[in-house]
């Protein structure tokens, strides 16, 4: 095991921020997470298992336990047919080489979630979604090491306690259950509108009427090239707050107030609101704060960058302004995507 001493954390968060983990390594196969678990317990050392960064952000204290970077890799076709296609994917493979290779393959289902930085073992943990579809809607079973039994297994999608941007492996769960590998059940349906209002739109005025999961790949890769920078050049988590779901009453209050506010119903009655637009009419949106070096993306509200910012102590000083704006102008908090680790 090549493990590494006093690791700059901020080279595994794509904010590029954090202190210093004590110790890191990368685990190639899924027998690697049991030999690094063993050796952080042998030395009474916590331990993260972590992939690309992308949605997560370190404390400026670092870390004093061992961090494990998924880099297990591996695509498998268990099963196809006329209808579609059952896949299995290791922890550590690319999240969007995944979408790109399942549309070339002629499987509909990843489209929607095109360009979301990250590695398929931190999708369920997040339930990554996009443009009304999420991982949920394809996921058939995730397996994982668990940490408590000293044992690999599958848990099935239904029991994995999936909601908007949440599941039991982010909150009742947190940290017992290592990600190795998903399966996934792809169709071979083509997209259907309705559509999202913002993949109308570019379709409209691309006058795309044919609508197939190419198009709909290419429309959303479009999309997130204006609203989301790439973290490899532009320092960021991509969404920085997630959509803030509240009851019908208090919505209806806010509509009352700002009749043009974006929401969306959701299945259980509860709205979802759009947490880009109120940081937008907060009058949040593309601005740079020089006191942290911090800014919001000019084409998102809801991405936050790090311009020139030295400590994650300024990035949660301008992430305070925007919720107590938001918070001031709408008495909606705001919550924070990217999870604040350790």
């Amino acid at each position: 095991m090549d493990i590494r001493e006093n690791v700059s954390l901020s080279d595994h968060s794509t904010m590029r921020l954090g202190g210093k983990a004590r110790y890191l390594a990368e685990a190639h196969a899924d027998r690697d997470i049991v030999d690094l678990i063993n050796w952080a317990r042998q030395k009474t050392l916590p331990h993260i298992v972590v992939g690309q960064g992308s949605n997560i952000v370190w404390r400026d204290e670092g870390f004093t336990g061992l961090i494990i970077v998924n880099r297990i890799r591996g695509r498998e076709v268990i099963s196809e047919d006329e209808t579609g296609a059952v896949v299995r994917l290791a922890g550590g493979e690319n999240w969007d080489d995944v979408v790109a290779w399942a549309v070339k393959k002629g499987w509909s289902g990843l489209e929607f979630l095109s360009k979301i930085p990250g590695t398929v073992g931190a999708a369920p943990v997040q339930n990554i979604g996009a443009y009304g579809h999420e991982l949920a809607k394809t996921l058939v079973e995730v397996e994982a090491y668990d940490t408590e039994t000293g044992a690999f297994g599958g848990i099935a999608a239904a029991a994995c306690g999936f909601g908007y941007r949440t599941s039991r492996f982010k909150t009742t769960d947190k940290g017992q259950f290592i990600i190795t590998g998903i399966s996934l059940k792809l169709g071979k349906d083509q997209p259907d509108p309705p559509f999202y209002e913002s993949l109308q739109s570019y379709f409209d005025a691309h006058g795309i009427t044919t609508y197939t999961r190419e198009a709909v790949r290419d429309a959303v890769t479009a999309i997130r090239a204006i609203k989301l920078p790439d973290p490899s050049k532009v320092k960021n988590n991509g969404s920085f707050f997630t959509n803030p779901i509240i009851d019908k009453s208090k919505f209806e209050r806010v509509k009352h107030r700002y009749p043009e506010i974006k929401a969306w119903p959701m299945r259980d009655g509860r709205i979802k609101l759009s947490a880009g637009w109120m940081v937008e009419r907060a009058g949040m949106k593309n601005v740079h704060d020089e006191p942290t070096g911090m800014a919001t993306w000019k084409g998102s509200a809801l991405v936050v960058v790090n311009e020139h910012a030295k400590k994650t102590a300024d990035l949660l000083k301008f992430k305070k302004k925007i919720v107590d704006q938001v918070l001031a102008v709408f008495g909606i908090t705001l919550e924070q995507e990217p999870e604040l680790l350790p």
